[in-house]
């Protein structure tokens, strides 16, 4: 028997459908069904390594972690990685294919269906359900010509779908109300209810709004989900996250943890296990503000390294940089950031931009040459001092110079990754996921000021530990069992 689907879309971007996936990616798995989650089209900067050699939007490798099963190109197979404000990277099956302006993105999406469509018949051969996200908003009616990532997915495959609502921002009726106004009928009959969602306080005070979506759409309600405190501690989808992080220090820490907000950022879910310990005071840098005086500055990825050196110099965060070294101050970079610690980043075929070079921060004996082939790969290796760390890589480029002497780590079956300056207060790697390693976290943080036994619990346990309190927090509030009955075979 096919896998059955239900697709979730949303109201507007952020309204929670990432997570409102991974919680029932988990309940459904409890229950003993194959579940397999599935994004036509993402567009992030956070991405995931998988086990079939390729990348996928870090949501969906957290969806399939829920699941139970290991992350997949199939999972995601159109990923965008915007590198310029108009344009972005166009990875199809987990490979990259070129890069696209917006304008032209639009003309390609149609030749892009298939690529979907082969994943999405793939993953149906061997599952029971498929939870199915999409991406934005089907309101946005001006993109349906062509549209691989909502409703003309859903058009295509027979789809029914669930639109999610977001209360906490504000005028939640509108929004569903507003999105059954301008859909096609085509579309509007293909929703088969709504929910909404991060509601907070006595629910039953929104008992009028559900009558009263209900009664202009004619869609029912599959419930309203309570606000998820919880769900801060799993992996955020995208950078507008890092754009609510609190400014205030917190007094309690003893490790103050500074991170630029660089416009380009990539793979900020290595800020992820150093945000949840109770030592370390994480201080996002927003742009135009100076970085505070900290124990370390921590510099992540980026999806175009020249274009945020520039980002970085235009805030003054150079001369901020600068003067925490001359205090004696340590300074870690991971992937891009490692490169932006060098002495020149030279890009002579424009990957990630026009071509050309540009000056590093010279923190770093190094200097980094930008080539057409990207690394993807899951590693694990050992620290330089002596704990186990695991991760992954996707970057392009390739580091050389003296610091490379001094590596950072060392990984099994490709060796020596990162440099160290001589002073051992500069370092940097193209490891992501360094942090997630409890017993390299600890000493790190150990050594940055924190207390021995200050560190909170593992990190996965926490992942493992916050998955099981959504899907209960779901299984409370919602129709799981019209939830189910909604869902129907695609047709191909």
């Amino acid at each position: 028997m096919a896998a059955r689907a239900l697709m979730f879309q949303g109201t507007g971007s952020d309204v929670g459908k990432s997570l409102i996936v991974a919680g029932l990616c988990r309940l459904f798995a409890r229950r003993g069904l194959k579940v397999r989650p599935f994004k036509p089209q993402n567009m992030s900067n956070n991405a995931a390594v998988t086990v079939d050699g390729g990348e996928i939007g870090r949501a969906q490798a957290l969806q399939a972690r829920a699941a139970g099963i290991d992350p997949v190109v199939d999972l995601n197979p159109v990923l965008l990685k915007p590198e310029t404000d108009i344009g972005a990277q166009v990875v199809v099956h987990g490979r990259r294919v070129g890069h696209a302006r917006a304008r032209e993105y639009q003309a390609l999406k149609p030749k892009l269906l298939a690529a979907v469509l082969e994943s999405a018949a793939r993953l149906s051969q061997d599952a029971d359900l498929l939870l199915i996200e999409g991406a934005g908003s089907p309101a946005e009616i001006n993109l349906r010509a062509g549209d691989i990532a909502n409703m003309g997915f859903a058009e295509a495959t027979g789809c029914p779908v669930v639109l999610i609502g977001d209360i906490d921002r504000g005028g939640v009726i509108a929004a569903v109300v507003g999105t059954h106004a301008v859909l096609p009928d085509r579309d509007r009959t293909r929703v088969a209810g709504f929910l909404i969602n991060r509601f907070r306080g006595d629910v039953s005070l929104f008992d009028d709004g559900l009558r009263e979506i209900i009664a202009r759409t004619g869609w029912a309600s599959f419930g309203v989900v309570p606000w998820f405190a919880e769900a801060g501690r799993l992996p955020p989808e995208d950078a507008v996250a890092l754009d609510r992080a609190p400014e205030a220090a917190d007094a309690e820490a003893s490790v103050v943890i500074a991170v630029p907000r660089l416009s380009r950022i990539a793979n900020f879910d290595d800020l992820d296990p150093l945000r949840h310990e109770p030592s370390v005071d994480l201080r996002i840098v927003q742009p135009g503000r100076p970085i505070p005086v900290a124990d370390l500055v921590l510099l992540p990825g980026s999806k175009s390294t020249i274009g945020d050196l520039r980002f970085l110099r235009a805030q003054g965060w150079d001369i901020d940089i600068a003067a925490h070294v001359r205090r004696g101050g340590r300074v870690l970079g991971l992937c891009g950031g490692y490169q932006m610690l060098g002495r020149v980043v030279r890009d002579p075929e424009g990957i990630e931009g026009p071509a050309g070079e540009a000056a590093g921060l010279g923190h770093l004996d190094i200097e980094t040459d930008l080539t057409p082939d990207k690394t993807l790969t899951a590693s694990s290796g050992i620290s330089a001092d002596g704990h186990p760390v695991t991760g992954y890589e996707i970057h392009i480029g390739r580091t050389t110079g003296p610091d490379t002497a001094r590596p950072l780590v060392t990984l099994d079956g490709s060796g020596p990754d990162g440099a160290v300056s001589p002073d051992g207060r500069v370092a940097g790697c193209y490891l992501h996921g360094l942090f997630a390693s409890d017993p390299f976290r600890r000493a790190y943080l150990e050594d940055l000021g924190a207390a021995p036994g200050e560190s909170g619990p593992g990190f996965e346990i926490v992942v493992e530990r916050t998955l099981d309190a959504l899907a209960d927090h779901l299984e409370t509030v919602l129709d799981i069992e019209a939830l189910l009955a909604a869902a129907r075979e695609l047709r191909f």
